[in-house]
């Protein structure tokens, strides 16, 4: 046989003592039920009554009105006045980028004096991005943001959950860049004739 003691509980000063209500559990009991059902019976009485309450609100068809003004959902990829990415496939937002769900490789034009290095694939993995908006902060040439909707984003295939740089340039295009680059004037290097 071992010497060992028996283990002791350690006593606090200022421990609680339960009473013999508390002690009773009953009355503990009684209380959780009224203030569930107090809940329940207050979200019927709205649903019943036409006002806001807990109510379902169906996905696809349905938007949520209180989404929070900054919501962050789906990324695209702003558009220069020529159609092409605003990005120049610098890296910030892969290299910032938490969860490493952002693949860029860069390409060159050397006929495009303003705007030389260009993304030559862009995509986000879906399934491993945690919507924090970092890639956005990063982003010097205000070239990628994340709108407020994220429609067909919830999948079963993996494979469908990444995004190519077509569907980011144009679910939803937007030209509004904070970082304008010139349009090249004809008949000059990186112009159309």
């Amino acid at each position: 046989m071992s010497s060992r003691k028996p283990f002791v509980r350690k006593r606090y000063w200022n421990e609680p003592e339960m009473g013999w209500y508390e002690r009773a559990y009953f009355f503990e009991v009684w209380r959780g039920i009224r203030i569930t059902g107090g809940v329940f019976l207050a979200n019927m009485w709205k649903w019943m009554t036409g006002r806001k309450g807990a109510l379902t609100s169906y996905y696809p068809e349905e938007t949520r009105a209180d989404y929070a003004a900054g919501n962050r959902g789906k990324h695209i990829l702003t558009q220069r006045p020529d159609g092409r990415p605003q990005c120049v496939a610098c890296n910030m937002c892969a290299t910032v980028c938490p969860a490493h769900c952002i693949e860029i490789d860069g390409a060159f034009d050397p006929d495009d004096p303003a705007h030389p290095k260009y993304p030559s694939r862009f995509e986000i993995d879906y399934s491993r991005c945690v919507f924090c908006g970092m890639c956005v902060e990063a982003c010097p040439e205000d070239a990628i943001r994340m709108l407020k909707e994220t429609p067909d984003l919830p999948g079963f295939d993996r494979g469908r959950m990444w995004l190519g740089q077509d569907e980011l340039l144009n679910w939803q295009p937007k030209q509004d860049v904070a970082k304008p680059y010139p349009v090249a004037p004809a008949g000059r290097p990186g112009g159309t004739p």
